[in-house]
C-alpha cells in the first residue's frame, strides 16, 4: 500500500521471541508455540521496514538461554536480548550473555517460572554492574503490590505490555499509579505493546490501548518503547502470521503523531535502553 508507514532508519521492534525446534521447550512450559525462527523473523522485519530487534527470552524455555544466545548471534549487531537467569547463574555466564547481547533478566509472573518475586531483589544486585534492567511481566494487581520493592530495586524495570493495565480501565486502574510513580522517579520503562493480549476486539484500531498509550506518553516519553509481540504466543490467535503486525506499526504510527516523539518512542528511547 502506498500509504503505510515507513519507521525512521532505526526503528526497534522491542519485544519478540523466537522459538527454534533445535531447542527443547522445558519439562513444565504451559506454552509450546510453533517453530517461529530468525529466518521468520527476518522476512517480517524487512517488510515492515525495522533495523533493530530485542529477542525476549519465552517461558518456555526456562533459564536455558542457548536459543537465545544463538538467534542473537544469527541477528548481528542490530540485536539485543533479554535473558531469564535464577539465583544459581554464575558471573561467568552473566558476562557470556553480555557479550552475546543481552542487556536484562526477565521474570514472567503469569507463568510457570524458575524465579519468582522473591528473587527480584537479589536477582537486580547481581545485573547492576553490567547495567542491565529488569523486565517485569506481571498481572497490573501484582505491580501494584510489588511497588514498594521496586523502588528498591537496584536497576530499572522495564514492564510488559502496558503492565497489562486492562485497557478499558485505563489511568483508573491503581497500577497506572504504580507505573507513574516509578516512572516520576526515573525507575521505569514500559513497553507499548501486547495488544492483541487483552482480546483484540476493537483491532485494528486498539482505541483503549491508543487513550492509555497517550497517557503514559504525557507522563514519561522519554521512557516508553514498542514491540509487536511476535510470534503472539499467548494470544487468542496464537502463532506468526495469525496476528496483523503490520496493524500494531500502523497503530504506533497514529498513537505518536508528531515525528520528534515518534523518532524517540521507535529509535532514541530503545539505543538508550538497551545501549544500541
Amino acid at each position: 500500500m502506498a500509504n503505510e508507514f515507513k519507521p525512521p532508519q532505526g526503528s526497534c521492534d522491542c519485544h519478540i521471541h523466537i522459538n527454534d525446534p533445535r531447542f527443547a521447550y522445558v519439562a513444565g512450559a504451559d506454552l509450546h508455540p510453533a517453530p517461529a525462527t530468525v529466518e521468520d523473523y527476518r522476512a517480517l522485519q524487512r517488510s515492515l521496514g525495522l533495523t533493530r530487534v530485542v529477542v525476549v527470552q519465552p517461558s518456555s524455555y526456562g533459564t536455558d538461554n542457548r536459543c537465545l544466545v544463538a538467534a542473537l548471534g544469527e541477528l548481528g549487531a542490530d540485536a539485543r536480548g533479554v535473558a531469564v537467569v535464577d539465583r544459581q547463574v554464575s558471573e561467568a555466564e552473566l558476562h557470556a550473555l553480555h557479550r552475546a547481547g543481552v542487556r536484562g533478566i526477565r521474570f514472567n509472573l503469569l507463568r510457570p517460572s524458575p524465579v519468582d518475586a522473591g528473587d527480584l531483589e537479589p536477582l537486580a544486585e547481581r545485573i547492576a554492574s553490567l547495567g542491565w534492567h529488569l523486565q517485569l511481566h506481571a498481572g497490573p494487581d501484582q505491580i501494584v503490590a510489588l511497588q514498594d520493592r521496586l523502588l528498591r530495586l537496584a536497576v530499572p524495570v522495564v514492564f510488559d505490555h502496558f503492565g497489562r493495565i486492562p485497557p478499558a480501565v485505563g489511568e483508573r486502574h491503581p497500577a497506572f499509579r504504580t507505573l507513574c510513580t516509578l516512572l516520576d522517579a526515573g525507575r521505569a520503562w514500559v513497553k507499548l505493546s501486547g495488544n492483541e493480549l487483552d482480546g483484540g476486539a476493537d483491532a485494528p484500531a486498539y482505541a483503549a490501548h491508543t487513550a492509555l498509550a497517550r497517557a503514559l506518553l504525557a507522563r514519561a516519553p522519554r521512557s516508553m518503547v514498542w514491540g509487536t509481540n511476535w510470534p503472539h504466543p499467548a494470544s487468542p490467535q496464537s502463532g506468526a502470521g495469525k496476528v496483523d503486525d503490520r496493524a500494531f506499526l500502523e497503530w504506533i504510527a497514529a498513537v505518536v503523531p508528531d515525528e520528534a516523539l515518534r523518532h524517540a518512542v521507535l529509535v532514541a528511547n530503545p539505543g538508550r535502553l538497551y545501549a544500541f
